[in-house]
């Protein structure tokens, strides 16, 4: 097999879910949107630090975003193999869509107040508790052949990091000439994309169930099946130590570019910017592996890679050291994260794939508030170095002890598992 020949493979292999019209729309669509919701996330980190010079306050705004998570993700799991997960999409991404429009004319009007964000946020939360469930689900049923699953989830993870890319750096540009206003403005025009998208896709019928359980039932059955699948359960156990304390450096990144960096609103943007470019290249790394055996490798890798690029981070005292360590973090970041998504979908059946990706979510999400809490209280008492660095220790502690002390996720990672999905034959029944 030639060079080139290989080369055109891996191109096939990392685009594959680009062959299908649902998820070509969708991939469209979305990053569009996430390019205004990154906008909208550096214009307000900032605007909520400028009013209130606090690095708890920072962490208070992130916790109650999150917090609707802990009480709904589990319910709204249930509710995705109930009902249309186009319907649910479209109700969520409208309120995000109406929540930004709010911010954006409190801005014009200059009466925003921290409680105005706030509330706002938990509005937000709710949105997204119903919204990722339905849209981590749905990826399966927009390719039609489960071969090309892996493909789908590595690109959904390049499209959220090329929004990552370009948002704060247009955001950064956007916040420090015209103002936060028109980043809140941009951000609700972006909706629209996937909006539009969603209402030209054609998603499989939902089939009924003979005898519905109560959600509560449903919700037991999906913690059941974490709870006695170790591989499952070991990987979402170490993407919640990754949230609960790998992230504390997103929630204080204002207050690093404002106070230990000192290069203002366009360094922020700056310094998001490079989490992104990290991210993409580790996105682009993944999807070109996505048929690979050995993903589990991926997952270890990214675990260790990630709470080493944030010491650095922690360290650094000068804008190129801070960049360069966020590249790293970036990557490896989505290295774990893409794979560990990758890995739980491929292992669980599709009649509980809503309930068991949103125990995943809600771990991913639920573990925010504690992340929030601990970064604010910490940042405000030791300082953002500080606390980025003790997260950063920890994660690193409780992932490889997790990953090394479970038999059945090193088989995993060495390539001996069962992937459920891909054994599942294409469906074709498209309304």
């Amino acid at each position: 097999m030639s060079r080139h020949f290989r080369v055109q493979q891996l191109q096939f292999t990392a685009f594959a879910a680009l062959r299908y019209r649902n998820y070509r729309l969708w991939f469209i669509g979305q990053m569009v949107s996430l390019m205004g919701t990154w906008m909208q996330s550096v214009a307000q980190g900032w605007l909520v630090y400028k009013i209130s010079g606090s690095s708890l306050a920072l962490g208070t705004i992130s916790l109650l975003g999150a917090l609707p998570t802990l009480i709904l993700m589990l319910p709204a799991g249930a509710l995705a193999d109930r009902i249309s997960k186009k319907k649910i999409l479209l109700v969520t991404q409208t309120m995000m869509m109406l929540c930004a429009a709010v911010l954006t004319v409190l801005a014009v009007t200059q009466r925003v107040a921290i409680w105005h964000i706030g509330l706002l946020a938990i509005i937000l939360g709710i949105a997204q508790s119903f919204d990722a469930p339905a849209r981590q689900s749905a990826a399966i049923e927009m390719v039609d052949d489960r071969k090309d699953l892996p493909s789908a989830i590595a690109l959904n993870s390049m499209m959220f990091n090329m929004a990552r890319i370009v948002g704060p750096a247009v955001g950064g540009i956007v916040l420090s000439s015209l103002g936060a206003v028109w980043c809140f403005a941009l951000n609700s025009v972006s909706f629209l994309a996937v909006l539009i998208a969603l209402a030209f896709m054609r998603f499989p019928k939902q089939i009924a169930r003979a005898q519905p359980q109560s959600v509560l039932k449903d919700i037991k059955v999906g913690l059941r099946y974490v709870g006695q699948n170790a591989s499952v359960r070991s990987i979402i156990l170490i993407v919640g130590s990754t949230t609960v304390f790998g992230m504390t450096y997103s929630v204080l990144l204002p207050a690093i570019a404002a106070d230990v960096l000192r290069v203002g609103e366009q360094g922020l943007g700056y310094l998001s910017t490079a989490v992104g470019i990290g991210a993409f290249i580790g996105a682009l790394m993944v999807a070109g592996l996505s048929r690979t055996r050995k993903k589990g490798l991926l997952l270890i890798i990214g675990n260790f890679c990630m709470p080493i690029g944030l010491l650095f981070f922690a360290a650094a005292r000068t804008l190129p050291v801070a960049l360069a360590a966020l590249i790293l973090v970036g990557w490896a970041n989505v290295i774990q994260n893409a794979t560990a998504n990758t890995l739980v979908q491929l292992l669980i059946p599709d009649e509980i794939r809503g309930r068991v990706m949103s125990v995943y979510m809600v771990v991913l999400f639920g573990g925010a508030p504690f992340n929030s809490l601990q970064a604010g209280l910490l940042g405000q008492s030791l300082g953002s170095s500080a606390a980025i660095a003790i997260g950063a220790v920890i994660m690193l502690i409780i992932g490889l002890s997790v990953t090394f002390g479970t038999p059945t996720l090193r088989q995993t990672i060495s390539g001996d598992h069962t992937t459920t999905a891909c054994q599942q034959p294409p469906r074709q029944d498209r309304r």
